[in-house]
């Protein structure tokens, strides 16, 4: 299933490393030169992905098969812009939290664009742009934050393996098993090594 519906999928979703610059979250933050990342090395660090029809999702096979094969029984969609979130400003600032989840991440870009920013090995920052049709799993465990880009909008599917949780553990927490378990499995390969706070 990870390795099915992946035509085109550069053209919704790019990676790259970020620069330390404190300039506005929502710029794209390039290195200069700037350091695309292959989707593959997202692959290594947990994160799956893929591009679907957006513009048919309610009736989209692929869809509905990624849905069944994952176990994504919950789903909702939201709107993230100024007019349509409440509290909006201080949303996007938690948003931007450095924080990991004890579930998956799932997140399908309906209309509009956003950042997910990721650690790498090494801890240097991955920014994953997601556009319309980009859909993006983000393992539980995975330290991550979130911004809009500078347009302001994104419109997105959450799906979720029955009852919803989206409480954010903001870092650090490296204690909770999901931490733990992602350490050993994708960041130190399976070794023994314990999780160093940072």
């Amino acid at each position: 299933m990870e390795h099915e519906f992946q035509d085109g999928k550069e053209e919704v979703i790019q990676a790259w490393y970020m620069d330390d610059s404190e300039e506005d979250q929502r710029l794209p933050h390039h290195r200069e030169p700037k350091e695309f990342i292959p989707l593959d090395k997202l692959s290594e660090l947990g994160v799956v992905s893929w591009r679907l029809n957006a513009d048919d999702w309610e009736k989209d096979e692929n869809l509905k098969k990624i849905r069944e094969a994952r176990g994504y029984s919950y789903v909702d969609i939201c709107d993230v812009c100024p007019e349509k979130l409440p509290n909006y400003e201080a949303k996007l600032k938690n948003f931007f939290e450095e924080h990991l989840h004890t579930d998956e991440e799932i997140r399908y870009c309906l209309e509009g664009s956003g950042y997910f920013d990721v650690r790498d090995q090494d801890e240097q920052w991955i920014r994953i742009a997601v556009k319309k049709g980009g859909m993006i799993v983000l393992p539980a465990g995975m330290y991550h934050r979130f911004t809009l880009d500078s347009d302001n909008y994104i419109k997105a599917m959450r799906l979720f393996v029955g009852e919803p949780v989206w409480t954010p553990y903001n870092r650090p927490h490296d204690h909770l098993p999901a931490r733990k378990e992602y350490f050993s499995k994708i960041i130190n390969r399976g070794g023994n090594q314990t999780v160093e706070a940072r």
